[in-house]
């Protein structure tokens, strides 16, 4: 029996095999984490991300080198700017997910830094890859247990709700700030014929703005919420 010699081999361009794979298991390393904390763009998006920039810089290359420079100007740094942009689509689809609030913004960031990862792993730059992933997951683990810790502790927070013109609404924003184990401590209401806004101090565990943001926004009747 006789094997195949490496060149019978080329065609299957193991190489790019490799960088695919190591791609995918970076952008799911970083997506695992994503996924165990629940949030919307998990494992597969964040695999799915990494592989397909990684091809996508790995073929910009391969077609720079097969175009007659005398010419076409191939130039590879056009599809990584490509990729760039394609990921500000997704990362906006993170964000723009709340009713008149920013919520997602360390989504949207993680997905763009996997597209990074991915065509440095398309340019054959491993160490930087690798060093990258390690870095972005010992970041978002750490500032997670960060956010833990600190919503044990108390604090003041001033908010802005608008809410359906109904005064029953006022008192199940109170009652929703309750749930989350917020004091309110002054509340000051504009009424409009379309909505009333209600300012109010507050002081409760100091958790971060999306959590309470989008306990908020779930509820009924409830159509926008900022903070000051």
């Amino acid at each position: 029996m006789t094997w195949p010699s490496l060149e019978a081999l080329e065609f299957l361009r193991l190489d790019l095999l490799a960088r695919l794979l190591l791609a995918a298991l970076l952008g799911g390393a970083v997506g695992l984490e994503r996924e165990v904390s629940g949030k919307p763009a998990g494992l597969r998006t964040n695999l799915l991300i990494c592989v397909g920039a990684a091809l996508l810089t790995e073929l910009s290359f391969v077609i720079a080198e097969m175009a007659d420079p005398r010419t076409t100007n191939a130039d590879p740094g056009r599809v990584a700017a490509q990729i760039v942009s394609g990921i500000g689509f997704l990362g906006a689809g993170t964000i723009l997910q709340a009713r008149g609030s920013v919520v997602g913004l360390t989504t949207a960031a993680t997905l763009w830094v996997v597209a990074a990862i991915g065509m440095a792993v398309g340019a054959a730059q491993y160490l930087e890859a690798v060093g990258t992933t390690l870095l972005v997951i010992l970041v978002l683990i750490l500032l997670r247990q960060a956010e833990q810790h600190l919503i044990t502790r108390r604090a003041e927070q001033t908010l802005q709700v608008t809410v359906e013109p109904q005064p029953a609404m006022i008192t199940r924003l109170e009652q929703l700030l309750g749930e989350l184990e917020f004091q309110v401590d002054t509340l000051e209401v504009e009424k409009r014929p379309d909505a009333y806004t209600a300012a109010l101090l507050i002081t409760g565990p100091h958790r971060n703005r999306e959590y309470i943001v989008t306990h908020l926004l779930a509820a009924p009747g409830i159509k926008k919420v900022a903070q000051l």
